[in-house]
């Protein structure tokens, strides 16, 4: 975030500070160091990062545990942290073993879009991607570059719905159209900042086109609300509440479903 602006979030819903959502390249190697904290009831091994970002944070994937933390921050404060949520480490090491093994590039393997699935289809001849009904029609002739294609093409799509619900949300609010980015975030479905022209600056998680539509449109108001409210006052959720009455029920819905996010 630029200095000098002010920014809020949509975080993970699990904890407000606790980062449990996902991965998007879980084979890439990572910087950081191996370290190790005792624990009240074990010797925890978990692997420290320095990120660009304000807050502490701890992802558990795959039995493995990763604490993320600003430049300026202490390790001695981030093993503190890790203290403070032990139980919940324990109770997302304990749950991790149960989430999906990373996806499968083949025909007829179901990719979710938009909330409904679509079989993988190796299509002769084809150049683009392209949906029908519940058929996602891919290269044949591409297949080593599927994956490649694939999320490219589902990028395109979440803009382009983003942007047409960016549009929708201001108008409602009153509020000048701002300026949209597609993020790739791991820990956020969508954040917002202030900028010197006014009309200010959201980002959303590209991997909310996995989602049935409805989600998106909840993200979309949660920021877009911040442009009048950068907070999460009772004002501000008054306005959220205006723009997506049932917005309760769509964040248990986002914390259910974005656990099951393929890896791809």
């Amino acid at each position: 975030m630029d200095r000098g602006t002010d920014g809020c979030a949509v975080p993970d819903l699990t904890q407000p500070q606790l980062h449990l959502q996902f991965d998007p390249e879980p084979s890439r190697a990572r910087r950081g160091t191996a370290q190790r904290v005792v624990l009240s009831e074990r010797v925890l091994h978990y692997r420290f990062v320095r990120a660009r970002r304000r807050t502490i944070g701890i992802v558990v994937r795959r039995g493995q545990v990763e604490a993320r933390a600003p430049r300026h921050v202490a390790l001695a404060e981030v093993e503190s942290f890790i203290r403070e949520k032990e139980r919940w480490i324990a109770r997302r090491l304990a749950e991790s073993t149960a989430e999906p093994a990373p996806f499968r590039w083949a025909e007829g393997e179901a990719l979710p879009v938009l909330g409904r699935a679509a079989r993988l289809s190796a299509t002769p001849g084809a150049t683009l991607v392209h949906l029908t009904d519940d058929r996602l029609a891919l290269p044949l002739e591409a297949f080593a570059r599927w994956r490649e294609l694939t999320i490219g093409w589902l990028r395109a799509t979440a803009l382009d719905l983003f942007r047409e619900r960016v549009r929708h949300y201001a108008a409602s609010i009153g509020v000048r159209e701002p300026s949209l980015g597609l993020s790739n975030a791991q820990t956020q479905w969508g954040s917002c900042r202030r900028t010197r022209g006014g009309a200010g600056r959201v980002l959303i998680n590209w991997r909310l086109v996995h989602l049935p539509p409805h989600l998106t449109d909840y993200v979309v108001a949660h920021e877009l609300a911040h442009l009048r409210e950068l907070n999460h006052s009772p004002r501000f959720w008054a306005i959220v509440a205006q723009l997506f009455p049932d917005y309760l029920t769509a964040r248990r819905e986002l914390r259910r479903l974005g656990r099951a996010l393929p890896t791809l």
